[in-house]
């Protein structure tokens, strides 16, 4: 059991953590999720023991052996798999003992230990491990300083998993890998059999493994049963709740207020309104639900333009002269594409997408590019390269030189920088915060075709349903590289396999390709047709764009069915306070006596009830269309 009990963390004089409380059952796979800036990775360091409470403890049984990554990635001429071999302390220390023990009663002591803890079948296990993040035999065998920091963190991430902690503590573990290993990442912690308690803001990572959700907002800890979808419903169930309340409590405290206004000078009634006045300070308001009302994504329109955007024919490209990575690319960009590329992290996803976005040059074929056609290319490079001493407003300044400062601002104002926002400096922004506004500036100019190399790295659970809403959009076309394969599924309409040194269409759909990479199907080689060679055609692209509007239109009229369930549940509750306590009800309420309140309370609760069907039915069917699109 892991308990945490009214911790309460402080850092830089600022309560990061509040009095928060939860308990973790043994075996529990707990995903912990929060907006950016909420205080997870601080919570995640204080169940290390890294960061010492002010208030509070956490407790976890001494016998249960913690497991987390550390800060600092592996180096040195040691391999990945003598690295990840290496981590179990445990294992290392016997077989040394092994080797330099004479006593007879030790060694057989050593052995039966060895046997015990499957010593034996380490090595490969740990070859397991590593090809499921992506090592082949080959990287197995290379000295770890020869990795970039990335690949390094896989190292990591396989050195802990390998040693198989009792708890196990991962922060964002998917951050470093593509897709294939984020599948792989997804059906090991599925069967892990010790607690987990993981944060991350992939949708379907926390559906696949966690059995709860501990959300952490305002510095409070919330302990939801199920997976997040279903903490979605049963959050969006409290928002409902708690906005009710609030505008019942919002309609007591004016009566209140008007009942003490008029009767205070009273003196028949004087001490009436006294009591109602005390009661009116004594109110402690209803909490609203915090949602960021700076979590925006809107790109500019960017304008028709004739197809083709782009065209490759028997294309090549790479870095090194006479060294294509890729080779072979005979594709076609229309205006109205939403393209998802695939294949493992160095098959050249990267390297198509700078060949897309004019940084590369083809080395061989053709490649061809409409007139006065704007590129949108979006990379994490740019997210860690903005000037951390400039403001939003000063870097858009200098990229619009030419724009008047409302032109500017109406840019910055698209992706949530507005008033302060804007002026802030950029080393006090969150990586969401500056993820946006890496996205503004690349849109800055209305591309008609937007490049995304993995977008989401930065982004919380919300602010990647609000990219995906405004890719959705978006008048343009898109290309996408992302390991967030909720988002893929949600806007993309067709795929293109990177793999074995060129990229061709992809006929299967995601569940398809999921079936590969999960080894429940043979082959991921899509079916060779002329179809296959325009992604699918027309059709394809004006099935996905009905989709996508079809989704629109769902979600619009879920959130109009929400809106009315607050409504009639307010208008309820000041019919069962005007019945509880007819001084106080409003004038409209007061006039009428208890029969008609009644009367009126029927209707109202079976207006609420068919209200709350609607609401059920609409949320209901975009969850279907978001199945339909996986």
């Amino acid at each position: 059991m892991l308990t945490i009990k009214d911790l309460t963390v402080r850092l830089g004089g600022r309560t990061i953590i509040d009095r928060a409380s939860a308990a973790i059952p043994p075996g529990g796979k707990v995903g912990l999720i929060g907006r950016n800036g909420a205080g997870k990775s601080t919570l995640m360091k204080a169940m290390m023991g890294q960061i010492e409470p002010d208030e509070g403890e956490i407790e976890i049984s001494r016998r249960l052996r913690l497991g987390y990554i550390a800060q600092e990635a592996p180096s040195g001429e040691a391999t990945p798999f003598e690295t990840v071999l290496a981590a179990d302390g445990e294992r290392a220390a016997l077989l040394a003992e092994a080797e330099t023990s004479t006593d007879p009663d030790r060694l057989g002591d050593v052995h039966e230990r060895l046997i015990a803890i499957d010593a034996y079948t380490a090595p490969a296990r740990a070859a397991r491990i590593l090809i499921g993040l992506g090592f082949d035999e080959a990287m197995q065998a290379q000295p770890l300083d020869s990795f970039s920091g990335g690949w390094k963190m896989r190292v990591a991430l396989a050195s802990l998993l390998f040693s198989a902690p009792d708890v196990l503590l991962l922060d964002e573990p998917s951050n470093h890998l593509d897709l294939e290993a984020s599948l792989w990442l997804e059906n090991f912690l599925k069967s892990y059999p010790g607690t987990i308690v993981v944060i991350s803001h992939e949708r379907d990572l926390l559906n696949t493994v966690a059995d709860a959700i501990l959300h952490l907002q305002g510095g409070k800890l919330t302990l939801y049963p199920g997976s997040y979808d279903s903490f979605e419903r049963q959050r969006a169930e409290r928002a409902a709740q708690a906005a009710a309340a609030r505008a019942a409590q919002s309609a007591q405290i004016e009566r209140l207020r008007d009942y003490v206004a008029r009767n205070s000078a009273r003196a028949s009634t004087a001490k009436q309104a006294q009591s109602r006045a005390k009661m009116l300070a004594k109110m402690q308001p209803v909490a609203a639900m915090l949602e960021d009302p700076t979590l925006r994504f809107e790109f500019p329109s960017p304008g028709e333009v004739r197809p083709p955007l782009i065209t490759l024919d028997r294309a090549a490209v790479g870095y090194a002269p006479g060294a294509p990575i890729l080779s072979r690319l005979d594709l076609r960009i229309d205006p109205d594409d939403r393209i998802a590329l695939l294949g493992r992290n160095g098959n050249g996803k990267t390297t198509l997408a700078r060949l897309l976005a004019g940084q590369l040059a083809a080395m061989d074929g053709a490649m061809a590019t409409a007139t006065k056609v704007r590129i949108g290319y979006f990379t994490q490079y740019q997210v860690e390269e903005l000037d951390a001493e400039a403001t939003p407003l000063e870097l858009m300044t200098r990229a619009m030189r030419d724009k008047p400062q409302p032109a500017v601002r109406a840019q910055l104002g698209r992706f949530g920088f507005s008033g302060g926002h804007a002026t802030a400096n950029i080393a006090t922004l969150s990586g969401g915060e500056r993820a946006r506004l890496a996205l503004a500036l690349v849109t800055r100019d209305a591309p008609h075709l937007l490049i995304l190399d993995e977008p989401t790295n930065h982004l919380d659970v919300d602010a990647r349903e609000a990219l995906v809403q405004a890719l959705n959009d978006f008048g343009g076309a898109v290309i996408l590289v992302s390991h967030d394969r909720h988002m893929v599924e949600l806007t993309a309409d067709s795929l293109v396999l990177v793999d074995d040194g060129t990229a061709k269409s992809y006929d299967g759909s995601m569940t398809d390709y999921i079936d590969f990479v999960l080894g429940r199907s043979a082959s991921a080689e899509p079916a060779a047709t002329e179809a296959n060679t325009a992604r699918g055609g027309k059709e394809a692209r004006k099935a996905g764009a009905a989709r996508r509007e079809e989704w629109k239109a769902l979600n619009r009229k879920a959130t109009e069915a929400e809106t009315r369930v607050v409504r009639l549940q307010a208008q309820l509750d000041a019919l069962d306070a005007a019945l509880i306590d007819p001084a106080s009800a409003a004038k409209d309420l007061a006039a009428l006596d208890k029969g008609e309140l009644a009367l009126r309370r029927g209707a109202k609760a079976k207006d609420l009830a068919a209200a709350e069907l609607q609401w059920i039915a609409a949320t209901e069917a975009v969850e279907a269309v978001k199945g339909v699109s996986a």
